[in-house]
């Protein structure tokens, strides 16, 4: 299997989310089915249909987060020393040629990317683009509305 970047922050969230899930959601469904079941005929009982749904979404979603961790790749961008070239973990700070617009991004994989964030998709066309670039460097991202340059004002790794 292959190995699937996160950084330190991702993989605190999906632990959190995994014990979540057996700590809390698991048992809070085998509470209801056992209620759904009480009330008698389970033919025609949709409670306990609904409870056996979520149980099945919670179950799939618990192998789904523990095989993520153990296929996960942890990266610490604090520890991270890339020479000023962008990186995963990455954050950037970026300068749109066109619009004189600044943005700034963290690159990061797919289960932490929250664009409202400031969060990208190392997947990304942005990131894909901005990956191995230095400060000063340009990077041309193929957009729905046509090619947009980015200057790359500064690399951290924090």
């Amino acid at each position: 299997m292959a190995t699937i970047p996160i950084t330190k922050r991702g993989a605190e969230k999906l632990k959190a989310e995994l014990h979540r899930l057996k700590t809390v959601d698991r048992p809070w469904v085998i509470n209801a089915i056992a209620e759904a079941r009480a009330q008698g005929d389970l033919s025609e009982n949709a409670e306990y249909e609904a409870a056996k749904d979520r149980q099945g979404f919670i179950e799939g979603r618990i192998q789904e987060v523990e095989g993520k961790l153990s296929a996960a790749q942890i990266i610490d961008p604090a520890t991270l020393d890339a020479g000023g070239r962008v990186v995963f973990g990455a954050t950037v700070d970026l300068s749109d040629e066109d619009s004189g617009a600044s943005v700034r991004y963290q690159i990061v994989g797919e289960d932490e990317a929250d664009l409202k964030l400031g969060l990208i998709n190392i997947s990304s066309p942005i990131a894909r683009a901005l990956i191995g670039k230095e400060e000063g460097d340009t990077a041309e991202v193929q957009a729905p509305g046509g090619i947009r340059r980015y200057e790359v004002v500064a690399v951290s790794y924090t």
